[in-house]
């Protein structure tokens, strides 16, 4: 017990003591190389189902809306619960923290086994939904069978990866997420080029790999690697004193914005397949190629989150303040040196994924109007994660609805309308600019509004 009180005592003087840049990039460089993984895996998920043809191509963007749901709930519950355990962390409150990791983890476990049992009585109706073709729809299908039954294992492993990475151990984190994007990429390579099942091999590798994951992510659980404990005890507790609610709503912001993220994918996918399989493919690629330059940046600000909330529990707000800025400034350097590469390799890139000429060049086009507002991303992002860290949940959501709901969705639906395909391909761009500037003015406020001295007495 004396040795488990001294880990939690040299963890909170980590914490709140490392200088701020060493602390992000400490906890930023495990999560930016776990999502550089995840991401080469989503990159070469799409270049082997694009293999298959242009309507397999376009399978990807509706699964990828199928996983935003699942996500939805993951992140919803593991930001949730680890924005208010990083807190209570903060405040020396290890009990508290233990509860709110308890009720997530359980309650994602739960939410996953209802996403399978609606998604399969529905998986026609729902195909259809995320905007699936009658081309489209028989490999949608397929591919959704195996994400669907693999659902409540990868709605727990987004929370215990959160829940993880709050504490201040992104490395333990890195190693789940890595293992199981390692082992995805190999899975597709081994069954769909050599074992020939098509997109049954995506999809069989992976749920296998979610399931891999998932069972390294509760192993740092149960062998006593973190600070907060899972147990049925400490989830009915949780129950009794309502913290659930206290979670969705801290939460409530990842779910809009992982939701909406599901619903913008759907209508984009509706509108481009009015231009045909192949619009509807190479909006998925764009996707795809963005978010991987992106994963980078945000790989940093999640490093960020832990750092901010730990922080600001244990109200030393100068360092808030420090990391905020320090994040927004490193983000936006590694993202402009992707941004460059991505505007002169764009035709090239986009080539790798599909050799059609309809497809590389409506994605070129969509590929080189986001590029150019990606670099605004970082301050996006970093501001919504501060409100969500520090729990200001309404001014969080309002953030999080804006680049996937309140400003893409209207662009696309009217941009298309005027301008047809182009509309489309630069809807994206236009919502960006649009959340930039309202997050420029969130953070200003919030930051000058930040005691002008730490509880200790410190000037910030």
């Amino acid at each position: 017990m004396e040795g488990k009180s001294k880990e939690q005592s040299a963890q909170y003087i980590k914490m709140t003591q490392t200088p701020i840049p060493k602390l992000v990039l400490m906890l930023g460089l495990p999560t930016t190389i776990s999502m550089l993984v995840t991401n080469i895996y989503n990159v070469a998920d799409t270049y082997f189902v694009s293999q298959l043809g242009t309507s397999a191509s376009g399978a990807v963007g509706i699964i990828f809306g199928l996983m935003s749901i699942i996500q939805a709930f993951g992140f919803m519950l593991g930001q949730g619960s680890g924005s208010i355990l990083s807190r209570s962390l903060g405040a020396k409150d290890v009990e508290k923290a233990s509860r709110i990791a308890s009720k997530a983890f359980f309650t994602a476990l739960t939410a996953g086994a209802g996403i399978t049992v609606i998604g399969l009585l529905l998986l026609d109706p729902l195909m259809r939904l995320l905007g699936s073709t009658d081309t489209i729809l028989p490999y949608a299908r397929t591919y959704a069978t195996y994400i669907l039954l693999a659902a409540p294992f990868m709605t727990a492993s987004f929370t215990m990866n959160n829940i993880i990475r709050y504490e201040g151990r992104a490395a333990y984190a890195m190693i789940g997420l890595m293992t199981g994007g390692l082992l995805n990429i190999f899975g597709d390579w081994f069954l769909m080029e050599i074992c020939h099942l098509g997109i049954r091999g995506a999809g069989i590798s992976t749920a296998v790999s979610q399931c891999i994951s998932f069972s390294i992510l509760l192993f740092m659980f149960l062998s006593g690697r973190t600070q907060c404990r899972l147990s049925l005890r400490r989830c009915r507790e949780a129950m009794e004193e309502k913290e659930l609610m206290a979670i969705s709503k801290t939460g409530f912001p990842s779910m809009v914005r992982q939701g909406l993220s599901s619903i913008s994918t759907m209508l984009l996918n509706s509108r481009a397949a009015v231009y045909g399989d192949a619009a509807v493919a190479a909006m998925s690629i764009v996707g795809r190629i963005c978010f991987f330059a992106f994963a980078v940046g945000l790989g940093i600000g999640q490093g960020f989150q832990p750092v901010s909330a730990y922080n600001y529990g244990a109200k030393k707000y100068a360092r808030v303040r420090q990391a905020f800025f320090f994040t927004v400034i490193v983000g936006e350097v590694l993202l402009s040196i992707m941004v460059a590469l991505g505007l002169i390799f764009s035709k090239e890139i986009i080539g790798i994924f599909r050799d059609d000429a309809d497809v590389i060049s409506i994605a070129t086009v969509a590929l080189r109007a986001q590029l150019c507002t990606l670099i605004l991303l970082p301050m996006t992002s970093c501001t919504n994660m501060l409100f969500q860290s520090v729990g200001r949940n309404k001014e969080a959501t309002i953030l999080a609805s804006l680049r996937n709901g309140l400003a893409f969705m209207p662009a696309l639906l009217i941009l298309s309308t005027i301008l047809g395909l182009t509309g489309i391909q630069i809807s994206q761009s236009v919502a960006d600019i649009v959340t930039c500037a309202v997050s420029v003015c969130f953070a200003i406020k919030f930051i000058k509004a930040l005691p002008a001295q730490d509880e200790q007495g410190e000037l910030t």
